[in-house]
């Protein structure tokens, strides 16, 4: 129904933004890869897929046509939802998702929250022989950032949202700022609380 949304970024966290097309708001799910490419825009061109539920319609929006096309992929096969399928491409980017398909890496996959080993098994074969097929490389932006102390409630509220307990994401998330002295990105910590939880 919707190809792609491109308005004002009227509001925007690590797990979804609002986007505002004359005067009206749309509420559009993000994976941490499109945050990242977007987090400096004022306008933005989100390519979206809509979600039908009985008792939700949701639009999950993506910075990338090639990200939007390996969610599309993920999500056709058997016990992998939308919510699943956002939840593999943040924690591990659309690059890094590719690369363990192709190289038959089961227990990368498997490290995704909600991933168990026979659904990391069935994403690698049926969808081994239908990724990487563009060739495109997945370049994530790094900005460091001084106030670690708003990042960390940010990747917190992050975390919380994609269904991590808080307690668990809270311990997660001072191990690795602990074992981090240097600046991490909110996306990175993000990620790194992701595969530790």
């Amino acid at each position: 129904m919707f190809s792609y949304l491109n308005g004002k970024l009227a509001y925007k966290d690590p797990t979804f933004v609002i986007i505002d097309i004359n005067g009206v708001g749309y509420d559009v799910k993000i994976s941490l890869h499109t945050f990242s490419q977007i987090k400096d825009q004022e306008n933005i061109k989100l390519h979206t897929y809509l979600h039908i539920k009985e008792d939700a319609h949701t639009l999950f929006g993506f910075a990338e046509d090639k990200e939007k096309k390996l969610f599309l992929q993920l999500i056709s096969i058997s016990g992998v939802g939308p919510s699943t399928g956002l939840m593999v491409l943040s924690s591990l980017g659309p690059h890094e998702t590719e690369q363990a398909i192709l190289s038959e890496d089961v227990r990368t996959i498997q490290g995704v929250k909600g991933i168990g080993a026979k659904t990391a098994q069935r994403i690698i074969l049926e969808l081994k022989d239908k990724v990487g097929k563009d060739g495109d490389s997945d370049s994530l932006i790094n900005i460091p950032s001084s106030n670690r102390n708003a990042i960390r409630n940010e990747a917190l509220a992050a975390l919380v949202t994609l269904g991590i307990n808080k307690n668990a994401a809270q311990k997660s998330i001072d191990k690795i700022l602990k074992q981090n002295s240097g600046d991490l990105s909110l996306e990175d910590l993000i990620k790194l609380a992701l595969k530790a939880a």
